[in-house]
């Protein structure tokens, strides 16, 4: 062991004294290509606020934005569709970047806040706590929310780790499979026992952003800028995580600590934002599979990046989802379409292994 790290730092040394140009022009690559991502995620959001049903011209935004009044207009852009647009970026960056701490805490590329149950667990404390505690705002079932999603998460691993194979990415994806469907069965028995219920969560039970206000904007947003900087500031740690645990301590990271801090990550980005948008799968996977791809494994470079890059998919999957149909379809629809075949990708290409 001592030789092998003997042999790492030697090579990091004679590394570190030869790349320093090479590096600095790849951090300048990759932010002047961070820089150009900017552009779609401010297209996203212009489209968000200007398309629906009813088409308003950019002129009308506009002035609806900066002058105000009470017209219709008006009213449809400040009360309903710039909420729905901040909270679809707030959902979008708590789901892409909770993905890729849970990819990086598992080293499992396969993991996903919708295929690890944790999304499940999150929908199903709610629907308990509307049932029987009288949970009716946001603020009251957002803890339950929380709960749901890390209970979800430490049951998913204990049966994922058993076995002398351990956690491997396909058995903690049938785990979470297997966690979510039951759960989700459990949450849909209720609503379909008691209408009220179902009444209440029919269009956020399938992951939606639709009439939603500032009240719920206002509800997660604390806990999604928690959880934020938390999964920001651990990519560092993450990064030696992935060395294995003995390699990474004998390299001064603390594993239990940088664990503990993504499963909390996790649990606030997850739970807050099933809590505000209700369960949206495969966006966790989508957004931190195409940073991976565009700027390899290293953490420091794919939290930033999937921080862009998943709130543009959120808004664009919200926006297509009220063409698709004269009725308008839910987010989390949508989403399951744009992620599904990067799951099935992901396993044919032979990528199910640990990171």
């Amino acid at each position: 062991m001592t030789g092998t790290l003997d042999s790492v730092r030697t090579a990091t040394t004679a590394e570190d004294a030869t790349r320093p140009a090479g590096v600095a022009a790849t951090a300048r690559s990759r932010l002047g290509l961070l820089a150009l991502l900017v552009v779609p995620l401010a297209a996203a959001v212009v489209a968000s606020v200007a398309l629906g049903s009813g088409g308003i011209p950019l002129a009308e935004v506009w002035r609806a934005l900066t002058v105000g009044g009470n017209d219709t207009t008006t009213v449809l852009i400040r009360e309903f569709r710039l909420p729905r647009t901040v909270l679809g970026i707030a959902v979008g960056v708590a789901l892409g970047l909770g993905g890729a701490l849970m990819q990086a805490v598992t080293r499992n590329p396969l993991a996903e806040p919708g295929l690890l149950g944790v999304n499940a667990g999150a929908f199903l404390a709610i629907v308990v706590a509307i049932a029987t505690a009288g949970a009716a705002d946001i603020r009251a079932y957002v803890w339950w929310s929380f709960l749901g999603a890390a209970l979800a998460a430490v049951v998913v691993y204990a049966i994922g780790s058993r076995g002398r194979a351990g956690a491997t990415p396909v058995r903690l994806v049938l785990a979470g499979v297997a966690l979510n469907a039951v759960l989700s069965g459990i949450a849909y028995s209720f609503t379909l026992l008691n209408p009220d219920i179902f009444d209440k969560i029919r269009f956020w039970q399938s992951g939606s952003l639709q009439n939603r206000g500032w009240d719920v904007v206002a509800g997660v947003l604390p806990f999604l800028v928690v959880g934020a900087l938390l999964a920001l500031a651990l990519p560092r740690a993450l990064n030696a995580l992935s060395l294995g645990d003995d390699l990474a301590v004998s390299l001064g990271a603390r594993v239990g600590l940088t664990r503990a801090g993504g499963v909390l990550g996790i649990t606030l980005l997850c739970g807050a934002a099933t809590a505000a948008a209700g369960p949206i799968a495969f966006l966790g996977l989508l957004a931190p599979y195409l940073a991976r791809a565009i700027v390899g494994p290293d953490q420091r470079w794919i939290m930033p990046f999937t921080l862009v890059l998943a709130p543009t998919v959120m808004l664009a999957a919200d926006v297509a989802g009220r063409f698709v149909v004269a009725s308008e379809m839910p987010v989390g629809v949508v989403s399951s379409f744009l992620g599904a075949p990067v799951l099935i990708a992901l396993v044919r290409a032979g990528k199910a292994k640990a990171l």
